[in-house]
């Protein structure tokens, strides 16, 4: 048999859509580390001496003074600046959300190489010989045994086969590996077949 089977349009979307989420976080936190939380960071600066001017000179008796609220609406408009008050933001805090975007830049693009990398991968029938992902060799008639257990919830399965008096096992990766269960299929053909077992008589044949 002649099968070559590649990654998947499905497992490619999946990746691809970790791979925006990953960099979209990175970007998230890039962008309050280098421009909204350093301009809130200003703001607050003024803020505060608004509030602790007029919580000295008793025109405010707390922050939540409605004599502050508009006293900082006043200054916002004439700044041309958000009239929402702002949250302190210090130097430290402004660091934090660079070191991690940036973090969150490095793992999105290991990620996206790691992606990249698999597009090279594939697994093979030819003839009588099933080329694994990871380049492993084995013959479809050494094949004794398939397992099915992670199929219907992951698309993956094993086939057990005898290597050097060992029982090793195949990964054949359907949901990643497009095609993959063409081979499952026949790995499983050969086995009943060597058991006696002949697929069911259709009803052309049985007339």
């Amino acid at each position: 048999m002649q099968v070559h089977a590649r990654i998947s349009k499905e497992w490619r979307r999946r990746m691809l859509f970790m791979f925006a989420m990953l960099f979209g976080c990175a970007l998230w936190f890039l962008t309050d580390g280098y421009i909204i939380w350093p301009k809130e960071a200003e703001r607050y600066e003024a803020y505060a001496e608004i509030r602790d001017e007029m919580l000295d000179s008793g025109k405010a008796e707390n922050e939540e003074s409605e004599e502050l609220r508009i006293a900082w609406k006043r200054y916002a408009r004439e700044a041309d600046v958000s009239e929402k008050i702002p949250k302190e933001r210090t130097p430290e805090a402004i660091q934090e959300q660079l070191v991690i975007g940036w973090f969150l830049i490095a793992v999105s693009l290991t990620f996206g190489g790691w992606v990249v990398w698999n597009h090279r991968l594939s697994i093979r029938a030819e003839g009588n010989t099933v080329i694994g992902a990871s380049g492993q060799e084995v013959d479809l008639d050494s094949i004794i045994a398939t397992d099915r257990k992670k199929w219907k919830n992951k698309g993956i399965a094993y086939a057990i086969y005898e290597e050097g008096g060992k029982q090793k096992r195949l990964c054949l990766d359907d949901h990643k590996f497009a095609g993959a269960e063409e081979i499952l299929l026949e790995a499983e053909r050969r086995i009943k077949a060597r058991a006696g077992e002949s697929e069911p008589a259709s009803e052309n044949d049985a007339t």
